[in-house]
């Protein structure tokens, strides 16, 4: 199996590190392997040279601000890394092909989120088009201690002695453990039989709000408010980022059916078929190297009607080309 997971070479020769120590204690080996999802030679290449029969693709560019700050990298990383991705797979005999997906996809209010819609819909349409490489879409919310997690940042804060910031009071979002996502997008990936989306059971949503101050009471701290002026760290208010929305979504329609696990759910999602697909992808292209931020959320929106832009064009090189 092979994992595309968007990573930096400083923190790839550190998992190698850790992984000289693995390999000596099993008899499968782990190879790290630098590369680009857009060198379509090095992917070819890649999974021609280990075999590959299974890939899971979770190489994006996840944070929302970030991508909103620059949309073209965003686009060109989510939505033709992808496609670089899937389309390599197909040719090198690729057997299982699962996209690590996101809620933000549902209804998006962000380019990242947009981005990954657009990606399922690569991946749809290609199920259909063809029968040598099954893919499969899993979609779930917030991994707990990931990179951009609030969990290690709120513990940072604390250490600093505050404050920890919170975007908005009302906000809430999805988690899950690292160990249950992998069990479940294993499973779900073995469920598919192509192009199918399965939603993965978050449990309930939880405040963002509450979990800063019960992290706060767990380091043996009080929350200094205007109850108690005298407490330890503050909760400060910063407002809602560029794109970012107060609550999640796992669902863009309303069909969603039950599989064997309780916690996999198989939901029952609009496609482009790949006729009317690909000619968009090459317009969005065209004005993704022209950088033209217009045309390009004009595209987006029509590849995704269900794309409400919450924020104005935040790129940093917006007008300034």
């Amino acid at each position: 199996a092979l994992i595309l997971y968007e990573i930096n070479e400083l923190a790839l020769y550190a998992i190698d590190k850790e992984l000289s120590k693995i390999n000596t204690h099993y008899s499968f080996k782990i190879y790290p392997i630098l590369g680009s999802v857009n060198n379509k030679k090095r992917l070819k290449n890649l999974f021609n040279h280990f075999n590959v029969d299974t890939i899971y693709h979770s190489a994006a560019y996840k944070h929302v601000p970030m991508v909103e700050f620059n949309t073209t990298e965003g686009i060109e990383n989510n939505i033709y890394g992808t496609f670089n991705c899937a389309l390599s797979a197909i040719d090198a005999g690729v057997k299982t092909f699962v996209l690590i997906s996101t809620d933000k996809a549902v209804r998006p209010t962000n380019t990242m989120g947009a981005s990954k819609r657009c990606a399922e819909l690569i991946l749809q349409a290609l199920a259909k088009k063809q029968s040598n490489t099954k893919f499969t879409m899993v979609r779930f919310g917030n991994v707990l201690d990931s990179s951009g997690s609030v969990i290690p940042l709120f513990k940072k804060q604390i250490r600093d002695g505050g404050p920890v910031t919170v975007t908005h009071k009302d906000i809430i979002r999805y988690f899950m453990t690292v160990s249950e996502a992998v069990e479940l997008v294993i499973q779900a990936g073995a469920m598919g039989t192509g192009g199918d989306v399965f939603i993965l059971d978050m449990g309930d949503p939880m405040s963002i709000n509450e979990l800063a101050k019960k992290m706060i009471k767990l380091s043996g701290l009080k929350v200094k408010n205007d109850l108690d002026p005298d407490g330890d760290i503050e909760v400060k208010y910063t407002g809602l980022r560029p794109g970012e929305k107060l609550y999640e979504e796992l669902l863009v329609g309303d069909n969603c059916s039950k599989t064997n696990n309780p916690l996999v759910m198989r939901a029952e999602e609009e496609m482009i078929h790949w006729e009317e697909l690909n000619p968009i992808l090459d317009n969005l292209k065209k004005e993704v190297i022209k950088c033209d931020q217009e045309k390009i959320r004009k595209i987006l929106i029509q590849l995704v009607p269900t794309f409400k832009p919450q924020s104005e064009i935040a790129d940093v090189l917006y007008k300034k080309l």
